[in-house]
């Protein structure tokens, strides 16, 4: 029946499309056609390069993919043209009418209802999009862009015609553009005409690095390209008063056979005095002095220190140790002048925390005879030394019904007079749970609460000079860190501290590296008896095999006849391991199964690790949608402490592990690659795909992965067909609350597209999947053993709606279970891709 009434829904959707399509033309006067195509021809070819797509100046309506259905259009026609002098006509024009609205709602109700109308009507046309109709001067517009852009290819000779092709449907034609572009002219030489001499050598010596290549065909951008690179070139060799403007091509095409003579011309620098200008060679500037002046004005100069070759200015007082101040700075006494070390400067004082955005400035010393050395000078403004923030929030869960708290945080700068941080914050939460499991009685019965402080060093805080090897340039920082987290009735209620030294630095913009050197985890389950409470698919397995054994001594069940928790779960599985309550074969392994997974997921938890963390990122803003972005990562745990043990002579308990504080330490391996693309293309579509791989292998002194160490797999950010912890191990199809596994594979794409405004949509698909490998894990069903369990990969494919608030993205993503590795084979494609059985994810921000 379900499934009848979805086959209605969706007919009735798509006539409802199929009708209003009708509509298309409804805002299209008479006598002029809806553009719905545009056609390009390149020498009676489509264009392989798509952005020739995008010149024209009239783009047809905006379609959503798949459907080809122009939304926006349809939202446009549903407004009124003039909503607001129909409604004052139709109160002057009824009267009575008007009379009997205002005695129901009031003449100020009525006027309100108007404008509300207007308002409505108004957001229709700014969400929706109006008719595209064809015009002669914007096709005219169109072909000249068409023109230029193989002009700039070398295609000076390029001819570009058209033709407006009515359709059959009324008021619709498309553009057709033909293109012949007739030959190429390539670069034939390259000439100089340098007035500066200074200038004139510095182009000696980069020449041959030219993108202006005799025989290659002419391309403008590249002369562009190599516009920009001789400009920085040159600024970054001291030539200070270099513009860009100074620099220039010219080209000869006339009687040359298609061939392209280029000239590079270097102008003067110009000087304006009053009424007139003079022009003077270009020369290359040295830096005579370097002055810093933190928190004081001219006026306010009480001494000066010298440090490094540095001039310190001091006003009233010394904030701030001059090795702090020098450090950020990378301009140097008797440097040439570069660009370089100005922008490094600039960007190093900004991460310091510390100062609002430095001024730096360059001036000819007036004491220089030579007329070739600047003093330079940096003028900073300390930010206040205290900085405190109160962020409330409300929280949603698979364990909160509703939640509320508050993040408190206090920021203290330049602790010890270095530009240190520390960053002290507290976090508190309560919340409803979504049942009642806990069998607390009070509406708020989860609690939260943490405290967490960072101090961060703007250096490598390391008894060794590491200067060679990570230069100041690179940003380097030193992280201490310290917290504490206590969680009560979610759960097995626990608490945890922790605690760490990183580092941190940039090889380039693009690249930069983390290096946690110690990251100690002491997580202590409070309520472990409250096992079987949590989690309640171990239960119920447990409470099965009690009933095939037809368990009913007060010893193990309650009055239900169900095995009570924690004496009766306790003591069941205690006699079933040793014998006492006879089983099976199957029913034996299950408990044993059921009891390791119990101990290991109450036992408490001393992780020690060292990672290594390498990302290449070149994404350039929030709305770079044409980036790639990877990540390795590589972490061991537990081997500081194994070291410490033998030494220290501890010994090994009964299953061959030993224990620091009375806690079993963790030791594994644990590397991990992440990498993600991103594709930009017209109008802002955009397709995007992310690969994970990880696997943490245990050794030493463990045979499993402590569970906040595990890998999951399902959730908003992950396969979105599927709950988070609700997929996998393997084929095992999900028996456990929460499912983990010690490796995980995960693939996703997804192709993003406007609908109106700013609401996008999105399809996506989703596979990957958790295994267990080289753990005590002995399920055949959840183990990777060999390259044929690739099979068990999972596929969830869905739709999302997002809406674009420009701070950030409120998403709703749809996901079906395509191919379930958890069903039988043979049963496993599209075995769940009904409404009912969708996944609906609620997330902020893109997934990926």
């Amino acid at each position: 029946m379900k499934d009848t009434c979805g086959v209605k829904i969706v007919f009735i959707i798509f006539a409802t499309l199929i009708l209003s399509a009708c509509n298309a033309i409804k805002r299209v006067p008479d006598g002029q056609k809806l553009l719905v195509e545009n056609i390009i021809r390149v020498d009676s070819l489509k264009p392989k390069d798509s952005r020739v797509g995008t010149l024209p100046v009239q783009q047809p309506n905006q379609k959503i993919p798949l459907i080809n259905y122009p939304l926006r259009l349809h939202i446009y026609n549903l407004a009124r043209p003039n909503r607001d002098s129909i409604y004052l006509k139709w109160m002057q024009e009824n009267p009575e009418a008007l009379k009997r609205r205002n005695a129901i709602l009031s003449e100020k109700q009525t006027m309100r209802l108007g404008e509300s109308l207007v308002g409505f009507n108004n957001w229709l046309k700014r969400t929706g999009e109006a008719p595209v109709l064809i015009e002669k001067d914007l096709i005219e517009k169109s072909k000249d862009r068409l023109r230029k852009w193989y002009w700039n290819q070398g295609y000076f000779n390029a001819e570009v015609d058209h033709k407006v092709l009515d359709l059959k449907a009324k008021k619709r034609s498309k553009i057709a553009y033909y293109i012949n572009r007739h030959e190429p002219y390539f670069i034939d030489s390259l000439k100089t005409d340098i007035k500066s001499p200074a200038l004139d050598s510095l182009y000696e010596l980069t020449k041959d690095k030219s993108l202006i290549i005799s025989g290659e065909q002419y391309f403008s951008p590249l002369y562009s390209q190599e516009r920009d690179r001789l400009f920085s070139y040159m600024r970054n060799r001291g030539a200070y008063y270099l513009e860009k403007e100074n620099i220039r091509f010219e080209a000869d095409t006339v009687n040359t056979g298609k061939k392209v003579n280029s000239i590079l011309k270097i102008s003067q620098r110009e000087i304006r005095e009053e009424d007139s200008s003079r022009y003077v060679n270009h020369q290359l500037y040295r830096i005579k002095d370097v002055i810093i002046a933190p928190d004081v004005l001219p006026n306010e100069v009480q001494d000066t220190v010298v440090y490094n070759g540095y001039k310190i200015l001091v006003g009233k007082e010394s904030k701030y140790r001059p090795k702090s101040l020098t450090d950020a700075v990378f301009t140097q006494q008797g440097d040439i002048y570069r660009d370089l070390d100005r922008s490094r400067t600039y960007k190093r004082i900004t991460e310091l925390r510390s100062f609002f955005a430095p001024s730096i400035s360059y001036y000819p010393d007036p004491n220089d005879s030579t007329s070739n050395e600047l003093i330079a000078r940096i003028d900073l403004q300390s930010k206040k030394k205290f900085e405190l923030n109160f962020v409330p929030e409300a929280t949603h869960s698979n364990i909160q019904a509703f939640g509320i708290g508050l993040n408190t945080s206090l920021l203290m700068r330049n602790i010890f007079r270095g530009s240190e941080t520390l960053d002290i914050s507290f976090r508190g939460n309560v919340g409803a749970s979504a049942n009642a499991s806990n069998g607390d009685t009070r509406f708020f019965d989860l609690q939260e609460l943490g405290a967490d402080a960072k101090l961060t060093f703007p250096r490598m805080f390391i008894p060794i000079r590491t200067d060679s090897l990570i230069p100041k340039y690179m940003s380097p920082s030193t992280d201490f860190s310290l917290g504490f987290f206590s969680q009560t009735n979610i759960g097995l209620d626990k608490q945890s501290v922790n605690g760490g030294l990183s580092y941190n630095w940039e090889q380039t913009p693009i690249k930069s590296t983390r290096v946690d050197l110690v990251n100690a985890q002491y997580v202590r389950n409070l309520d472990p008896d409250d096992f079987f409470s949590v989690y309640q698919s171990s239960y119920g397995s447990l409470n099965d095999i009690a009933d095939q054994l037809n368990i009913v001594d007060p010893t193990y069940v309650n009055e239900n006849q169900n095995l009570s928790i924690p004496d009766g779960t306790r003591a069941f599985t205690r006699d079933v391991l040793n014998g006492t309550i006879p089983t099976n074969n199957d029913q034996l392994s299950s408990v044993r199964n059921i009891e390791e997974r119990r101990d290991r997921l109450s036992q408490d938890n001393l992780i020690i690790s060292s990672s290594y963390n390498w990302v290449r990122n070149n994404r350039q803003g929030i709305y770079d949608n044409d980036f790639s972005r990877l990540s390795l990562r590589l972490e061991v745990a537990g081997n500081v402490l194994s070291a410490i043990s033998d030494v220290a002579g501890i010994e090994e308990s009964a299953d061959g592990k030993r224990e620091v504080f009375g806690v079993e330490y963790s030791q594994y391996v644990k590397p991990e690659i992440d990498y993600i693309k991103h594709w930009q293309y017209v109008n802002g579509h955009v397709f995007a795909i992310r690969t994970f791989g990880g696997i943490a292998i245990p050794y030493g002194n463990s045979d499993n992965i402590p569970f906040i160490r595990s890998f999951f797999a399902g959730g908003p950010n992950d396969n979105r067909a599927w709950q988070a912890y609700e997929l996998g191990p393997g084929s095992t199809g999900g028996i456990n609350d929460f499912n983990e596994a010690n490796m995980k594979i995960a693939l996703n794409a997804e192709y993003r597209f406007p609908i109106a405004g700013a609401f996008q949509g999105a399809v996506f698909a989703d596979a990957g999947n958790i295994w267990n490998v080289l753990d005590s894990e002995d399920n055949p069903d959840a183990i990777f053993r060999s390259w044929k369990d690739l099979s068990e990969i999972a596929l969830g494919t869905g739709f999302g709606i997002r809406y674009d608030f420009g701070f950030f993205v409120l998403r709703f993503d749809t996901g079906f279970k395509t191919y379930d590795p958890g069903k039988e084979e043979g049963d496993r494609w599209l075995n769940q891709v009904k409404l009912s059985d969708a996944v609906l994810n609620v997330g902020i921000n893109y997934p990926f």
